[in-house]
């Protein structure tokens, strides 16, 4: 595997700072305020969902929604985060534009900040300058809840850091993703536009063009959001830790599925230039397999991943260090 940049390179346990238990490192009071705030949102959107049928949702509209739920994730999960931030895999320009397009419509910010963010979130993963971590955010409940809003939202609303351009010195050589991060609103626009005019000639009304407006567009950017940014926060806080590091990242197979193989959050931040997220046979990685899919029609080279080895390793390395 190709040498790992300093924002990208995870930082172990040595001997003197040895991986702590994960039930003592987070409170059980963070756990179940997490819990409780991705649960209780997408109870809500499907109970909303079911009560419509008929009149407001239908199978066109769950199809719009679902559609481009897949898409715009894989924009983000592909896109952004295992091509241009870890550089996993190469392409070519018109695959590296559309799936740039694609995660932008996913609306988490302009292609180059999103990357300088993550980047910066591997070099300072759970400590106090990590810009979306839930921890390091105070004591007691107040603190567990800011800690969860900033996780999951709030680092989007945040001033950005003066120095996030330093991440991304390689990407702004890049005249594509530099332009695709550019039009970030128009891409924006045009996600809301297509579920739209879908709805609209599916049913030539404009009623089916508003309600293809709700699910397709509004609803489906908030069920990626909420997915997405359950990343950052469930996934450092409950799930397993077979490597071992200094921060919470761990292994949660329920966004491993729908985030399209994100889930596996610890073996990511173990092997961050990896191409695949679910190292094990059983652990189901989307993204890994559209992947290995692009590499079989010449649509991606170079595709990184661990040698079984070097995961037995490091994982050796975990077991000595309890």
């Amino acid at each position: 595997m190709a040498s790992q940049s300093s924002a990208q390179r995870p930082i172990t346990h040595t001997a003197s700072t040895p991986a702590q238990d994960p039930v003592e490192t987070v409170a059980l009071r963070v756990r179940i305020l997490n819990l409780t705030a991705v649960i209780l949102p997408l109870v809500g959107l499907a109970a909303g969902a079911y009560l419509l049928w008929g009149q407001g949702f239908s199978w066109l509209h769950l199809g719009l929604m679902l559609g481009m739920y897949l898409l715009t994730t894989l924009g983000v999960t592909l896109g952004f985060h295992r091509l241009c931030t870890h550089r996993s895999f190469e392409t070519n320009a018109v695959v590296k534009a559309t799936l740039g397009i694609l995660g932008s419509m996913a609306v988490q910010g302009p292609l180059l900040r999103w990357v300088a963010t993550h980047r910066r979130h591997h070099q300072h993963a759970d400590d106090h300058d990590d810009p979306h971590s839930p921890h390091q955010h105070g004591s007691g409940w107040w603190g567990s809840l800011r800690g969860l809003w900033h996780a999951h939202v709030g680092w989007l609303l945040e001033r950005e850091s003066p120095d996030l351009s330093r991440y991304v010195g390689d990407l702004r050589k890049d005249a594509v993703l530099r332009t695709v991060s550019a039009l970030f609103p128009l891409w924006v626009l045009l996600g809301l536009l297509v579920p739209t005019a879908l709805g609209g000639l599916f049913t030539l009304s404009w009623t089916g063009a508003l309600l293809g407006f709700l699910w397709g567009g509004l609803a489906r950017i908030f069920l990626v959001h909420h997915v997405t940014w359950s990343v950052n926060s469930v996934c450092h806080i409950w799930g397993s830790r077979p490597f071992a590091s200094r921060d919470e990242s761990r292994n949660n197979a329920f966004f491993g599925v729908l985030a399209l193989g994100e889930g596996w959050h610890n073996n990511h931040h173990a092997f961050p230039t990896s191409a695949r997220h679910g190292l094990r046979w059983w652990q189901f990685d989307a993204t890994y397999l559209i992947i290995r899919a692009m590499a079989c029609v010449g649509l991606a080279s170079n595709v990184k991943v661990p040698a079984p080895a070097a995961v037995q390793a490091k994982q050796a390395s975990n077991c000595s260090q309890h």
